[in-house]
């Protein structure tokens, strides 16, 4: 029988180092990020229908499930009935890698993406701006205002709060603080979309949309995909250490979004909605 699968997974590494002359090798145990498949499946009125299959780190595979289906808006928060992993899968090596969602209603949504999905790109549903707005989202209310010294602070204080990237070295982190830096939630995974999911289903178990009085910061990049699921959480500051593409800084400006990207150190720039950053001394 397989054990069930860790957020990390214990390899051996050949370290090579020095030059050819003074070549030395070592062989040694290393710990590596775990990447597996988590197919996704949406129960409603008595049937079941496959929505996604994605890569994930195992870990949070009930709040990564619920946080995609209703960051993609398969389903409100309210709807959600009950998570599981699914009873008829038989053999031990997929028994954790299938979730169903069971969702009120007469049927299942239709399937977002069956394809299995890279951790290295988004797992995005809405493929464009014209599709967000067909969900009839509604603009993000006026908080937080944030000061800037705090935004700062965010990098460090997600790369602390990573104990999986501690041992590993690979994988990305998202992470929710309120407008004063406070930490209120981080999750790890392979994929920064996953991560953010994980973060969605961590506050529809608690009740806590919409998130518009905390700020999200993610260790990658701020793609579409990243915004997209801001916008449906109602979290109002997005921040990045790294670049945001043309589409997610679009996504930003319609729905009121403020896009922070290359937040590194004593340096940021602002894309979309800066009236929510303010200096230090007009902090409120």
């Amino acid at each position: 029988m397989r054990d069930r699968a860790g957020p990390a997974t214990r390899t051996r590494v050949h370290v090579l180092s020095g030059r050819q002359t003074e070549h030395t090798e070592l062989i040694r145990r290393d710990a590596v990020v775990t990447e597996e498949p988590l197919e996704i499946r949406v129960s409603a009125g008595g049937r079941s229908s496959t929505v996604t299959v994605t890569m994930r780190t195992p870990g949070a595979d009930f709040e990564l499930a619920v946080g995609f289906v209703v960051a993609e808006g398969l389903a409100a928060a309210g709807e959600v009935r009950q998570v599981s992993y699914c009873a008829d899968i038989r053999t031990d090596e997929q028994r954790y890698n299938v979730v169903t969602v069971e969702v009120t209603g007469d049927a299942p949504p239709d399937a977002v993406r069956l394809a299995p999905v890279s951790s290295a790109c988004g797992v995005c549903g809405t493929a464009n701006l014209d599709q967000l707005r067909a969900r009839n989202l509604p603009q993000i209310g006026p908080g937080p205002r944030v000061a800037v010294e705090t935004l700062y602070r965010l990098p460090d204080a997600l790369r602390a709060a990573q104990t999986v990237f501690s041992s590993t070295g690979g994988l990305h982190a998202a992470g929710l603080f309120t407008a004063d830096g406070s930490v209120q939630a981080v999750r790890e995974d392979v994929g920064r979309h996953n991560a953010v999911d994980k973060l969605v289903g961590w506050a529809v178990a608690g009740g806590r949309l919409p998130l518009d009085q905390s700020v999200l910061m993610v260790s990658g990049r701020a793609g579409y995909e990243i915004v997209q699921k801001a916008v449906a959480a109602g979290i109002g500051v997005v921040c990045s250490v790294s670049a945001p593409s043309s589409l997610a800084v679009a996504a930003a400006e319609e729905f009121g979004v403020t896009l922070v990207g290359f937040l590194r150190g004593q340096r940021c720039n602002v894309y979309a909605g800066r009236d929510r950053i303010l200096p230090e001394r007009q902090r409120t």
